[in-house]
């Protein structure tokens, strides 16, 4: 064995020290393409780092020649930090990062080829979004036909696609040929303010490939290692992009598990990790399946779960942690019932020592977390929710909050500012301006400025017949909903406001999910109680109203606060936690009924379910509720099929006293 020899071996001990034998196996792969089938909790990152500081250190493989993908700035700065710290060395040669950032890299370098200019810049989604509207505008296309988020929903899935407009064939349909057009009237004004969107990012860098050979010739002779995370979540547009950039010459290297596939909704396609073997053979597959974050009780009702899915690459997570506890299933008289179960839980929890960050609340939709709140807010527990917004606080429902107060205070400015052109009506912020004038030059409110605007004839044309039919918007609310009870108010005011039918053009989830969370608005009044005294004094709807601003200004503690964690199964993926709770696992709520009628779609709520379910470190609860209120109806529901999957010898099924 001559010096070079040895110090490799030695090298690669170090290196290997502390790695299970499929994650070694992984990191020293040498021959052709390598897919790691990184189950939940196996260690993925640890096998990444790893194998980057391998390639390194004992084949002699410069950082230039490695470019490692990662899906969040977070984690490639984490991987760049462990490999340095493994190696002791500079790593800055290294490119890490995710698709689009390595993609702004290359178009910064390579601009002129790109035909951008130099200075181009990138436009987040809200300057995407103002573009568009103002698109909208100068093509005099109504809002109410056609929204600013529909627009660019459509312009964004075209993009990850690979399409151009002049790649689209709309056929004979009409709405189809325009989307077309207007797609292309959005891309001739970016080019003239030279302004690059995220989508943008990945498809210009991905058509350097395909117009440019010689850039191309020149990254494929530079990254001659390709390792990529998350696989399974890779887009039509990513996969395309690495297959150019892979060639038949990079040794590709990705990470991903096809039970985790959970974003087929945003574009990312499962069958790019199952047909990766095909694609790049020779392919050597690595399953990671010891599991070292949950018990084998969770593990193999997880495992159970998940074996229902057909065309799975296949793998069985296990532990040897133990088995711990049973999974603990309990079955609520409603909503209220399980909210008030899972908060008493954790008081338990809490009284035995342990830490309320280290419990977490899952649901299927946002609207499930108005009920978990309230039963937080009653115990006085704090708590955040993960990844999104407090239901008071969402947009939604402050527009329809909106609605009704004006409908019991004409005169709140603030309302009135918020909803008075939402839906778009032809309200536009100069004659909102002159509203505002109005109304300070005589001490009016601005609903008191619109009507004596109108009356003097200061308003006029087509203002004057926005603003008139917003007020005798304003007035039918109020004459239709005064004698009814709370949930009918809300309800009715909802309808009239034409906030759902506003929401339904946003792309399809993040609209769907809207309209659900101003649906359990009505919900949440069907179930408001005020006390006696705030009753008498307001009014039950001014009463509701005070409570929802109350909610909405709870502090909800700081990020480093120790709280109890809420959050949507698609939110939760990446966390673990010891305590964890799936709620609302009921036929149609979870798997959703958008879902149960398709193949796929079914999947893919069964991954959602087995991400859930792998969260839990120790202790795990299945609830569900024999009758929930939905859309202010009450609906009798059956257990979730994902119930009936996890074998009877996992669950232990919780009683309450007189059930």
């Amino acid at each position: 064995m001559n010096q070079f020899q040895a110090t490799q071996t030695i090298d690669s001990a170090r290196l290997l020290e502390g790695l299970n034998p499929p994650q070694a196996e992984a990191v020293t792969q040498t021959e052709g393409a390598t897919l790691v089938l990184a189950g939940a909790g196996s260690g993925k990152t640890r096998v990444l780092v790893h194998r980057i500081a391998w390639l390194m250190e004992t084949q002699g493989v410069s950082p230039y020649g490695i470019l490692a993908v990662t899906f969040t700035n977070k984690a490639a700065g984490e991987m760049r930090g462990r490999i340095a710290s493994l190696l002791d060395v500079d790593v800055r040669g290294l490119w890490v990062g995710t698709f689009h950032g390595i993609a702004h890299r290359l178009l910064r370098q390579h601009w002129q080829e790109a035909n951008l200019p130099q200075d181009f810049q990138i436009i987040d989604s809200d300057d995407q979004k103002r573009i568009i509207k103002r698109l909208l505008k100068d093509q005099q296309i109504d809002a109410t036909s056609l929204t600013p988020a529909s627009l660019q929903g459509y312009i964004n899935a075209r993009k990850d696609e690979g399409l151009r407009p002049a790649n689209i064939d709309p056929g004979s349909d009409p709405v189809a040929a325009r989307l077309r057009e207007l797609y292309d009237a959005y891309e001739a004004i970016c080019r003239r303010g030279g302004l690059v969107d995220f989508a943008e990012l990945l498809l210009r860098s991905n058509e350097l490939w395909l117009q440019q050979p010689q850039v191309l010739m020149h990254y494929r002779e530079r990254f001659r290692h390709l390792l990529v995370d998350e696989f399974q979540d890779t887009n039509t547009l990513q996969y395309a992009w690495l297959r150019n950039l892979a060639g038949d010459r990079a040794t590709l290297f990705v990470v991903g598990d096809d039970d985790q596939a959970i974003y087929g909704w945003r574009g990312a396609r499962v069958e790019n990790i199952l047909r990766f073997d095909k694609d790049f053979s020779p392919v050597t597959t690595v399953r990671l399946e010891q599991n070292y974050r949950s018990t084998n009780t969770i593990l193999s009702a997880a495992n159970a779960l998940i074996s229902h899915n057909a065309e799975r690459l296949g793998k069985n997570l296990w532990s040897d942690q133990g088995d711990g506890d049973p999974i603990a299933l309990y079955a609520a008289y409603n909503e209220v019932e399980e909210a008030r179960y899972v908060v008493e839980a954790i008081e338990r929890w809490m009284a035995a020592g342990n830490r309320r960050d280290q419990a977490a609340i899952l649901y299927r939709s946002n609207a499930q977390s108005r009920a978990f709140e309230e039963a937080l807010m009653q115990r006085r527990i704090p708590y955040r929710v993960y990844g999104g917004t407090r239901f008071f606080e969402r947009a939604e429902i402050k527009d329809a909050l909106a609605y009704l107060r004006l409908t019991a205070n004409p005169a709140d400015d603030a309302s009135f500012e918020r909803v008075v052109n939402l839906p778009t009506r032809g309200i536009g912020a100069r004659t909102v301006e002159n509203l505002r004038a109005h109304a300070r030059a005589r001490q009016l409110s601005l609903h008191e400025a619109a009507l004596d605007q109108l009356t003097s004839g200061e308003l006029s044309g087509r203002a004057a017949n926005a603003v008139r039919s917003f007020l005798e918007l304003l007035d039918t609310m109020r004459r239709q909903t005064a004698d009814h009870l709370l949930p009918d108010r809300i309800e009715r005011t909802i309808q009239l406001s034409g906030l759902i039918d506003h929401y339904a053009k946003e792309p399809h989830e993040k609209g769907q999910a809207r309209i659900e969370n101003l649906q359990e608005l009505i919900t949440a009044g069907s179930y408001f109680t005020p006390e006696e005294e705030v009753e008498g004094s307001l009014g039950e709807l001014n009463a509701f109203l005070a409570h929802a601003a109350l909610e909405a200004g709870e502090e909800q503690g700081d990020a480093w606060d120790d709280c109890v964690h809420l959050m949507t199964l698609h939110a939760a993926k990446g966390l673990e936690f010891d305590l964890v709770f799936l709620c609302g696992l009921e036929e149609g709520l979870f798997p959703h009924q958008r879902s149960v009628e398709e193949p796929g779609r079914l999947q893919e709520e069964r991954r959602l379910a087995y991400v859930g379910m792998t969260r839990a470190r120790q202790f795990l609860y299945l609830c569900y509720a024999e009758s929930r209120r939905l859309h202010g109806d009450v609906i009798y529901g059956t257990p979730s099929r994902f119930v009936a999957e996890v074998p009877a010898e996992h669950i232990q099924e919780v009683r309450q006293i007189g059930r």
